[in-house]
């Protein structure tokens, strides 16, 4: 979860105190017990004001957590450095250690462990820049928490905010941690309040606007890389926006995901022409963007898979401060709307796939996706990218599409799994029609009548069960064709081909998919 700054002195509901925004934590709460999580991240800006007052506010408003057996584990951001006079409460760090013993691995942890602070840097940080694992060997990963707001032993002022110690000056203690031949974790997530290229704000985790100390990012970029980092999370922004930001040597990239407002303001992004961009927001792919929502980001650790789901209310267009929640300047009600949570994105990837990008300027077509993994080969024969959302500053979107494999063995399946993800658009839970395409095990389909449909992809139903991939389709007409795939079949044809030992299906959604050994009996089309 995100920023949780309520930014309306005059509050007339009572329920948002000391500049914590109660009345959306609240209604946040009970989804991510509902959704049975293990622990809750927020990337920053816990208070508006940064008083010792509003830090405990906010960590009484993570009770209801903790009775329901959910860790909570927060991080400073910009706005726990502002209570007045400036550096009087020390910036916010000891409120933090007082209320939020978990950050240092005391109290209880709800079973994250092996925490660590570069306290041999200084003290200031225990606590404040940390990680810690969790989960059991073959399903765990590792989460590493980058604070670099001012301390009572360094501040430096840069691009209006009150900067601490830098990436450069952690960068030893960030690439110890993520080390992946050292840290005994299959994923590891990086976090941190400030964007590495913003929408809106256009400061950055580097100590300085997006152009500010290179050297510093590169070296930053090329350790998230070498070590895996799939996904860098940050807030700040108050817009949900996924990136591809590249280093400014080209040589080192990651996926950035801005957590949506979780607070009564909201923001809009900055024209790119903007000086203060300092020509860097071409190191910029855009991916996803949603503005003016509330909302929350699942994360699912499964093996080597990890799917991420982004709910937001399904209202929406929500106005910031006096005109919160809706309605001209001074004129909004300043009370919270009872939210409607609906998924609005999943995406993924696995350590045993690959990553895709199309559209923008990466092409089209989804021929391109192309996997193998053990004696399953999977692979897309046709489909376009037919997404024409734009951004805020009208950049065309892209997709990253990516596969992943289970293994399977079950007597009912005569292939592995493959994962897919990333081929929906915002707000739509169905894909562009595309062709999928898996070879299978002849040696376990010998005795099958090929040409009754009985073997063919399949995907699991909501309860779990495998069945024909064209059922769970949108729309579309289901139609069995005994031979190879042809560019005229239309969405709900599928077939098997004997003579490349392949099945393949006209479907228009993701998720898993295999080649099923006893899927039914339907009327067949001989080509």
């Amino acid at each position: 979860m995100s920023d949780t700054q309520w930014t309306i002195p005059d509050d007339p509901s009572g329920q948002n105190p000391n500049g914590v925004s109660l009345s959306i934590i609240n209604q946040l709460n009970p989804q991510f017990i509902n959704h049975g999580v293990k622990f809750v991240i927020q990337v920053g800006d816990l208070t508006e004001s940064g008083y010792d007052a509003g830090i405990a506010s906010r960590a009484a408003a993570a009770q209801a957590l903790y009775k329901a057996g959910i860790g909570f584990f927060p991080m400073r951001g910009n706005h726990e450095t502002y209570a007045k006079p400036e550096g009087t409460n020390n910036y916010g760090i000891p409120a933090i250690q007082r209320n939020f013993p978990q950050t240092r691995g005391l109290s209880n942890t709800f079973g994250a462990t092996n925490f660590n602070s570069p306290t041999s840097l200084s003290t200031d940080l225990d606590g404040m820049s940390y990680s810690f694992d969790y989960g059991i060997a073959g399903n765990n990963a590792r989460f590493v928490i980058v604070d670099d707001w001012a301390t009572p032993s360094k501040r430096v002022d840069a691009a209006d905010y009150r900067y601490g110690y830098s990436i450069a000056d952690q960068q030893t203690w960030i690439s110890s941690r993520l080390d992946k031949t050292t840290r005994g974790t299959q994923h590891i997530f990086v976090f941190s309040h400030q964007n590495l290229i913003g929408e809106n704000h256009q400061d950055s985790l580097f100590s300085g606007y997006t152009n500010a100390n290179p050297g510093m990012q590169n070296a930053f970029f090329s350790s998230l890389q070498k070590n895996d980092v799939k996904y860098y999370v940050s807030g700040h922004d108050h817009i949900h926006q996924r990136s591809i930001i590249s280093s400014p040597d080209g040589n080192s990239k990651v996926q950035e995901l801005i957590g949506a407002s979780n607070s009564s303001k909201f923001y809009t992004p900055k024209d790119l022409a903007d000086p203060n961009w300092y020509d860097q927001k071409v190191r910029e792919t855009p991916l996803s963007q949603e503005l003016y929502a509330v909302g929350y980001y699942i994360f699912t650790v499964d093996g080597p898979h990890v799917t991420v789901d982004y709910y937001a209310d399904d209202h929406g267009g929500w106005q910031s401060d006096k005109s919160y929640p809706e309605g001209p300047k001074d004129a909004g009600s300043h009370i919270t709307p009872t939210f409607n949570f609906v998924k609005k994105e999943t995406w993924g990837y696995s350590l045993n796939g690959k990553e895709f990008l199309i559209g923008g300027n990466k092409g089209t077509s989804y021929t391109i996706v192309q996997d193998n993994y053990e004696n399953t080969a999977a692979k897309i024969l046709s489909g376009t990218y037919g997404n024409k959302a734009k951004d805020y500053n009208n950049r065309a979107l892209t997709q990253t599409v990516a596969t992943g494999w289970t293994s399977d063995l079950s007597d009912s399946l005569a292939s592995n799994i493959l994962t897919l993800w990333g081929m929906a658009g915002l707000g739509s839970p169905g894909t562009d029609v595309y062709t999928l395409s898996m070879s299978y095990d002849h040696n376990r389909v010998r005795s099958m009548h090929l040409g009754k449909g009985g073997l063919g992809i399949a995907t699991r139903n909501a309860e779990g069960n495998w069945v024909n991939a064209v059922n769970m389709n949108y729309g579309g007409i289901k139609k069995f064709v005994e031979g190879p795939w042809g560019p005229s079949y239309e969405l709900g044809t599928y077939g098997v081909d004997p003579r490349t030992k392949t099945a393949w299906a006209v479907i228009n959604y993701n998720g898993d998919f295999a080649v099923a050994l006893d899927m039914e009996s339907v009327p067949r089309t001989r080509k």
